[in-house]
């Protein structure tokens, strides 16, 4: 028997603080897109948004979309949680390496034991708020 794991999309989250230089990334996920950052200069992505590059420490980022397809980079299963986590356990917390090379950690549902392993191809799934964005999870590819 294949031993499933909470799905955290129905619990009801605050809306986290939008900060004006993330604000494009918050409007992609009102239309469950990933938008994430990238430097024109290094030719590389960044995540999480910053008013910066990472690499160069200018500012003329560019906001590109992605798929959000990507890989199971590591996780861990979580029991003891805090609110509005509580009542939900367990579930899994992941580290995906997205196809673009950035590490984002996110909820991973729809996702059994038997199916976790490094390497593991998940795609974007999505958790409503109230403001009408939505917050990024991740699901198993297949």
């Amino acid at each position: 028997m294949e031993q499933a794991f909470n799905d955290t999309r129905s619990i009801v989250r605050q809306v986290p603080r939008h900060f004006t230089f993330c604000e494009p990334f918050w409007e992609g996920t009102r239309a469950r897109k990933l938008l994430i950052q990238y430097c024109p200069d290094s030719g590389k992505y960044q995540f999480y948004p910053r008013p910066a590059s990472i690499f160069t420490g200018k500012r003329n980022l560019e906001w590109r979309e992605v798929s959000g397809r990507g890989e199971l980079f590591s996780w861990t299963v979580a029991h003891i949680v805090r609110p509005p986590f509580v009542g939900h356990t367990p579930f899994v917390v992941a580290t995906v390496t997205l196809d673009e090379g950035v590490n984002i950690i996110a909820d991973l549902v729809n996702v059994t034991l038997e199916q976790l392993a490094i390497g593991l191809r998940v795609k974007p799934a999505w958790a409503p708020l109230e403001d009408g964005t939505n917050v990024l999870l991740f699901e198993p590819e297949d």
